[in-house]
């Protein structure tokens, strides 16, 4: 690792250097939030609710892809940076050509899996026979497009683990903006409908591919991809999978809890219904990419640190990250109970009925949000020290755990609104969990903390007060 890097992971003053990781990918996050918003905008404009419905569809099988991005990229990007904090950059490079290999096989055997079997995993997310042949040409060729995707994702994950949050944060830039303007030619240029929104999606992940496989292959990289760590090992996979699987698991258990979410809707409320919650879960995301923006920019600084043993540093980062990411879930909490009514208006301004219940559904859902920029936070620190069963009880507390039974049991009770109604819920009791167990955390790292400083007393780090 360059000494400046390791210089500037290791003693920059952690607020700025808080910001400096995570600034780039919050612009990345909100950018690709953007797209996704957009993306349902013109189809709404163009096609109509129903398209919607389509699209939201396809998001048990759009988030299975992403999980595996997850469960590789993420898991390899925390690795980079814990055994370069550890100032092991051969093995760090052993990870990322080991990483490769991954995201392109498992993506491959997906999309093939996906497409062999595709009507009747969109049948069981709820898809009606109104909507079903939309959704159907929508994933087709999302499906044809996953190795990109998986690349771009996840290798890009391990850019930012590195310690090159701008680069990182140019992938996403390149990608999301280029897809909204294909967007643009697409459904409106060539009147393409959903097809011209799947179209432009994968030209765009293949575009962040050859770049991000461009920026290893470079002189502006410190991590090479080498001809010579293209071959996994089992170790190395396992290591991978092992810090991944909370990431993992949470958007696997989200894929099972939207497609639950669409069946309850359908059966509740129908096309409209799904409509409404595509559109509630595209502005959450305008909410959340910041957030997992902040948490992706205090990864690496919490893993070299971590890695590194200077545990105030650790501490300061994950309290700074929580503080910014609560302001940020709180703001999109105003901005929900002010203006829900001109936000749906925003998709679809000529269907009064979408309108209205989807300011009534964001009213619900989003009422609990400002405490879910600490639970993720709380969720991802442990990841980032390398301690995966943690992070992924937490994670699924919030996702599985808490919100599948509600989804199950509450609209039984209230209807429609028991729909709605499950999601401040699990909120709640995810960030009543997180809590307790980051509580736990930081008397453990206050411990280490004093007990390095009985052996060391010299220490710089022993001057601050834990």
């Amino acid at each position: 690792m360059p000494a400046s890097r390791s210089h500037k992971l290791a003693n920059q003053d952690v607020r700025s250097l808080l910001v400096d990781f995570s600034i780039p990918a919050i612009i990345g996050m909100l950018v690709q939030a953007t797209y996704n918003v957009v993306d349902r905008i013109f189809i709404g404009q163009s096609v109509g609710s129903l398209g919607i419905s389509a699209i939201t569809l396809t998001f048990p099988i759009m988030l299975v892809l992403m999980a595996f991005g997850m469960l590789v990229g993420l898991g390899a990007a925390a690795l980079v940076s814990i055994r370069m904090g550890q100032r092991q950059v051969d093995e760090a490079e052993c990870v990322l050509g080991n990483a490769l290999v991954l995201l392109v096989v498992i993506n491959g055997v997906l999309a093939v899996a996906g497409l062999m079997a595709l009507r009747p995993l969109l049948e069981l997310a709820g898809a009606s026979p109104d909507a079903l042949p939309m959704a159907e040409q929508y994933a087709q060729i999302i499906l044809l497009g996953a190795v990109f995707q998986g690349i771009g994702f996840g290798l890009n994950a391990v850019i930012r683990g590195e310690g090159s949050p701008r680069i990182a944060m140019a992938t996403m830039l390149i990608g999301a903006l280029l897809n909204i303007a294909l967007d643009a030619l697409f459904i409106f240029g060539f009147g393409l409908g959903v097809r011209g929104a799947a179209l432009a999606t994968i030209l765009s992940q293949l575009t962040t591919t050859i770049w991000v496989l461009g920026y290893f292959a470079s002189r502006a990289s410190f991590l090479k991809l080498r001809l010579s760590n293209l071959r996994p090992t089992w170790s190395r996979t396992w290591s991978i999978f092992t810090i991944g699987s909370a990431p993992f698991a949470m958007q696997l258990a989200a894929s099972v809890i939207i497609a639950v979410f669409n069946t309850q809707l359908a059966a509740y409320g129908g096309d409209l219904a799904i409509s409404v919650f595509g559109i509630v879960h595209s502005m959450a995301m305008m909410t959340m990419m910041p957030v997992l923006g902040i948490s992706q920019g205090a990864q690496p600084i919490i893993g070299f640190n971590y890695g590194a043993e200077n545990y105030d540093r650790v501490k300061k980062t994950l309290l700074l990250a929580a503080m910014a990411a609560s302001a940020v879930t709180t703001f999109g909490f105003a901005i929900a109970m002010v203006a829900p009514s001109e936000i749906v208006r925003l998709f679809d301004e000529t269907d009064e009925e979408l309108i209205a219940l989807g300011a009534h559904a964001m009213r619900y859902c989003f009422f609990l949000l400002p405490l879910i920029g600490f639970q993720i936070v709380g969720a991802n620190y442990f990841q980032a020290v390398g301690k995966p069963r943690q992070a992924m009880f937490l994670s699924l507390s919030r996702q599985v755990i808490l919100l599948l039974p509600g989804l199950i049991l509450w609209p039984l009770w209230f209807g429609l609104d028991g729909v709605w109604l499950a999601l401040p819920v699990s909120d709640f009791g995810s960030s009543l969990l997180t809590a307790v167990w980051l509580a736990r955390e930081i008397r453990s790292l206050g411990k280490k903390h004093i007990d390095q400083c009985s052996v060391s007393p010299s220490m710089e780090v022993c001057d601050t007060i834990f």
